[in-house]
């Protein structure tokens, strides 16, 4: 949904509410899983600490969702429930307008207690610019400790704004990985 002013609270809970009960907009759920060529499929890992505390810190982070504190995208409700079923609004202020876009989580990577690795996915809804869908995960690197976050994605346009302005969304997209690792690392960095 593309708005020319940023939406009333009302507005938000509203579009939350109408996206309770839509389908996701592609299939398979887990396309990420599937082979996907390289063209499709848009990735960034950053190293945002080391060990265990740090380990521990990303989680947090990536469960209270501040891989969206960017100043120009916003996430509601605040800090959903990282549980498969939820349904979120993806709020973009973006070139002068704003766009609402409905999501919902789709399945979780690695569970609350593995001591290496989280993650969760969320898949498009109808509502959405664009469909496809979006991994978000923290994983300890092997040997070397090395905690690492990664944004992995596949999408597509699904409104005839969104296919018309495709070179003006690919660079939002990347905008938005390269801010989210960047938040990834705010987050991780700063003392309990």
């Amino acid at each position: 949904m593309f708005l020319l002013r940023r939406p009333s609270s009302a507005a938000i809970d509203r579009f939350l509410l109408e996206s309770r009960d839509l389908p996701v907009s592609y299939s398979p759920i887990g396309i990420l899983g599937d082979t996907i060529a390289a063209n499709k499929l848009d990735e960034a890992v950053v190293q945002v600490g080391r060990g265990k505390a740090d380990f521990e810190r990303a989680r947090a982070a990536l469960i209270a969702w501040k891989q969206f504190e960017l100043g120009w995208v916003e996430i509601f409700p605040r800090e959903p429930p990282v549980v498969t079923g939820t349904v979120v609004a993806v709020l973009i202020r973006h070139l002068g307008f704003w766009s609402l876009n409905g999501c919902r989580v789709v399945y979780c990577a690695g569970t609350p207690d593995d001591p290496a690795r989280f993650g969760f996915a969320y898949g498009t809804l109808p509502n959405h610019a664009e469909g496809g869908e979006e991994l978000f995960e923290v994983f300890v690197d092997g040997e070397a400790d090395a905690v690492m976050y990664r944004i992995r994605a596949t999408s597509w346009p699904q409104t005839a704004l969104a296919f018309i302005g495709q070179p003006i969304v690919r660079m939002l997209q990347a905008r938005f990985r390269r801010d989210s690792c960047a938040a990834m690392k705010r987050a991780t960095s700063e003392a309990p």
